[in-house]
């Protein structure tokens, strides 16, 4: 009986634990989206992404840099406080820090290139590329980011269109090398550079497969929608 009984006061704390954390990371995003937002409109980084790297990063602004420094993102340099010892960034607000963030995508080479790979809605695309990039050392960073918007739902604060479809992770397929082609050859690899959408065919999946991006793809053949048709030519 009192084996039973601590086991329910065990579970009640566990359960209560959870509701607390979930209340404090809804009230997070609460705070906190509309600047995220306004984020992605400019630069196109998704608002999921840029929330979820600071409740990761932050433990929701819980952590003891997000208290003292308004730093949101783990990012580090100098700064002026005399709270705490720390070797990471200080900033007069949070918003200072999630511009900072975006910042460091763009400035830095390993990261800036992901605004011409992916769109705004393509959260976890981001997610995988920054972690590439070398945001963080930990191999499971990006699968922790991308359960985070799914956990929580962050990725309707991405403003998607009602047609997008979740961009399918195309195999890598390894083509054979040879040394001489002959007129054949070269005439299948400049047909090779449009490609014959099919039904059940998206933007995304064609993009991925060609070792592009859907956004690239809408540029290159003036597209202001990524709705397809079965027939279509679609320029690689």
């Amino acid at each position: 009986m009192i084996l039973k009984n601590l086991l329910l006061t065990w579970l009640g704390i566990i359960v209560l634990s959870s509701t607390i954390q979930a209340q404090t990371i809804q009230d997070y995003v609460e705070e906190h989206t509309d600047h995220a937002q306004e984020l992605m409109r400019e630069y196109d980084v998704p608002a999921s992404v840029i929330l979820a790297v600071a409740i990761h990063e932050s433990a929701a602004g819980k952590s003891k840099i997000a208290r003292h420094l308004n730093n949101h993102f783990g990012i580090k340099g100098a700064n002026t406080n005399t709270d705490i010892n720390s070797s990471y960034r200080d900033y007069e607000s949070a918003d200072e820090s999630y511009d900072n963030f975006v910042e460091v995508l763009q400035n830095r080479s390993s990261f800036n290139k992901l605004f011409d790979t992916f769109d705004q809605y393509d959260y976890a695309g981001w997610a995988r590329g920054i972690q590439r990039g070398g945001y963080a050392s930990s191999r499971t960073w990006a699968s922790q980011v991308i359960a985070i918007i799914n956990k929580y739902e962050l990725y309707q604060y991405d403003e998607r269109p009602e047609d997008y479809v979740e961009p399918v992770k195309a195999p890598v397929i390894k083509l054979k090398k040879y040394r001489h082609y002959s007129s054949r050859t070269s005439d299948h690899r400049r047909s090779s550079r449009f490609y014959t959408v099919k039904k059940g065919d998206n933007l995304n999946y064609i993009a991925e497969s060609h070792g592009t991006s859907a956004k690239a793809l809408m540029r290159k053949n003036g597209f202001k929608k990524s709705t397809l048709k079965p027939g279509q030519k679609i320029k690689l």
